[in-house]
């Protein structure tokens, strides 16, 4: 699988054993209360591998990051559904939040009553210092907010900003809290791996080996304390050893691709083994290199879209629950994203047709010989499409995009690359196609920018590049976007967002085939009160910030 998106799914250890049968077995997970069974431990698991001890919040590399207790020590200021971005809100060490007309600058009202983990009082100030801790530290800010001033009073917190942060305004909420009397002794945040982790949220540090850390409920917290008296989070070797310990229930609670998810996962306790991958403003597709011809042909990128099957992509490649389909012709997943979609398109959902597809080509000068497709100058169109061999479900897409691609005669090849080779050759743009993914935010301008943007646009063989891999060249979709990032009304953002669909559609610089996900497999053996498709009140993936929410919301099965 992908190592950017998510480490769990790029290692390819072996499977251990001695790993699985070290883990716990669900015994230490309930205590016995009366005649009923009440839970008090569970048991979180991720397939990352042998883990450093590194508890800094601010590093994705860090332990912390993989295994997600981050989230459980440290706590954001504002709770945002990631399942459902236009949803309000919800407050958390913050209670209030104002931004001016044109999103440059943010007031915060901080919530009292909150203590660290050390029994010190959480003010205004550490907010203020958690913030300036991410202006004057590059490597903190990964977004890269254009902070201005930063200022605190009484319990009061003012930011702005250079420029107008409309886009990045839920990034800027969501951020989490650091203790200043901690950070500032600090002799460089962005590289302390913070032994000693002081946080507001519910859990502390209990103990860590590179295998299982250990977090111990608080004393007190400013919300309810929750059930769950102790989060074990155990790494195992790979996606086979966590899968098995999903399997026999020693762990209880995972994000993991597992091919045969039924067999292998479900029917071993049909009652209580769930799984929930709902969809977030994110996509996977095929990003065609568009400076390669004739693939700059647009009517050749739409031809090879009407043909890839999006429905053979999700049963097969990504066993039928992974990654959802993306089905609007603008590539903007629903239902997340259903309230961004232009009127035009708001009912048009892609169709394989390859009759469609061929007019298409016929149109633009293409000819279909026997089984061949030539190009206008008579050339037989051929592309290889490439992804590292481990990525199992990505090289299965590859093939049915093969396979489809033969309908109008493009004799495709799957190049299973090696992951180093492949992340170069996708970095400098010397590539055909690559089944890739996008960024995801609150909007589907993230999607756009990661696609469109003009000024992240590198020639090939120029590296370092952040997005816009196919070397997509189109000012009027640069233009769009600087109009949707610095808008001053909602209109004027439509307005731009449209036109954006419209390229999109019309172009077709990457075919969607996918959204992304913030799913997760759990047991409710032990713990029920998980969100699912009826209770969606955020993102089921345990490495996410929600997953505080989640803990929060858990209530023993066995309670009486």
């Amino acid at each position: 699988m992908r190592a950017r998106r998510t480490v769990a799914l790029a290692l390819a250890g072996l499977l251990a054993a001695a790993t699985v049968a070290a883990c716990s077995s669900g015994d230490g997970s309930s205590t016995t209360s009366g005649s009923g069974t009440a839970a008090t431990v569970l048991s979180v698991g991720m397939p990352n591998g042998p883990q450093t001890e590194n508890h800094n919040p601010f590093l994705g590399s860090s332990s912390g990051a993989s295994l997600g207790y981050r989230w459980m020590i440290f706590e954001p200021l504002v709770m945002i559904n990631g399942i459902k971005p236009t949803e309000p809100a919800k407050p958390w060490l913050a209670t209030e939040w104002k931004w001016d007309a044109n999103y440059t600058k943010l007031s915060l009202t901080i919530r009292d009553g909150v203590k660290w983990s050390d029994g010190q009082p959480m003010t205004a100030d550490d907010v203020a210092y958690s913030f300036q801790l991410r202006k004057d530290n590059e490597g903190l800010n990964s977004d890269a907010i254009p902070y201005g001033a930063i200022t605190a009073s009484g319990n009061k917190v003012d930011l702005t900003f250079t420029r107008s942060q409309f886009t990045n305004q839920n990034k800027i909420l969501t951020v989490f809290v650091v203790p200043k009397h901690q950070w500032s002794t600090l002799k460089d945040p962005t590289q302390d791996t913070l032994k000693n982790p002081i946080g507001t949220g519910p859990y502390k540090l209990k103990s860590f080996t590179p295998q299982t850390t250990t977090l111990e409920l608080r004393d007190s917290y400013w919300q309810d304390l929750p059930k769950v008296k102790e989060l074990r989070y155990t790494s195992y070797n790979d996606n086979n050893a966590q899968t098995t310990a999903l399997a026999n229930g020693s762990s209880e609670w995972s994000f993991v691709f597992v091919p045969n998810v039924k067999a292998v996962y479900q029917d071993k306790d049909p009652k209580n083994y769930k799984l929930w991958f709902p969809a977030n403003l994110g996509i996977h597709g095929l990003w065609i290199n568009t400076t390669r011809k004739p693939f700059d042909n647009p009517a050749l990128r739409r031809a090879m879209n009407l043909v890839i099957n999006r429905d053979d992509i999700f049963q097969q490649g990504e066993a039928g629950y992974f990654y959802p389909k993306v089905e609007s012709l603008t590539g903007i997943p629903t239902p997340a994203g259903e309230p961004f979609i232009a009127p035009e398109y708001k009912d048009q959902k892609h169709a394989v047709d390859v009759e469609g597809a061929k007019k298409e080509l016929s149109d633009a000068g293409f000819k279909l010989e026997g089984d061949t497709l030539k190009d206008p100058t008579g050339k037989p169109v051929t592309i290889t499409l490439t992804d590292p061999a481990g990525w199992s479900d990505y090289i299965t897409d590859l093939e049915i995009i093969k396979d489809n691609l033969s309908t109008i005669g493009i004799k495709a090849t799957v190049d299973k690359a090696n992951q180093d080779a492949w992340f170069k050759a996708i970095d400098e743009g010397n590539f055909d196609a690559a089944m890739h993914w996008t960024n995801g935010g609150a909007t589907p301008y993230d999607i756009y920018q990661n696609i469109m943007d003009g000024k992240i646009l590198k020639p090939v063989g120029k590296g370092g590049v952040s997005g816009n891999y196919g070397r997509f060249n189109s000012p009027e979709a640069t233009k769009a976007l600087d109009q949707y990032a610095n808008a001053t009304d909602d209109a004027a953002r439509t307005a731009a967002l449209n036109t954006l669909q419209k390229i999109m559609v019309e172009q077709m610089p990457v075919i969607p085939t996918s959204a992304s996900n913030v799913g997760g497999l759990y047991s409710t053996k032990n713990w029920v009160g998980w969100p699912d498709e009826q209770n969606q009140y955020g993102p089921a993936q345990p490495t996410q910030q929600n997953a505080l929410q989640i803990v929060l919301n858990l209530k023993p099965a066995g309670a009486q």
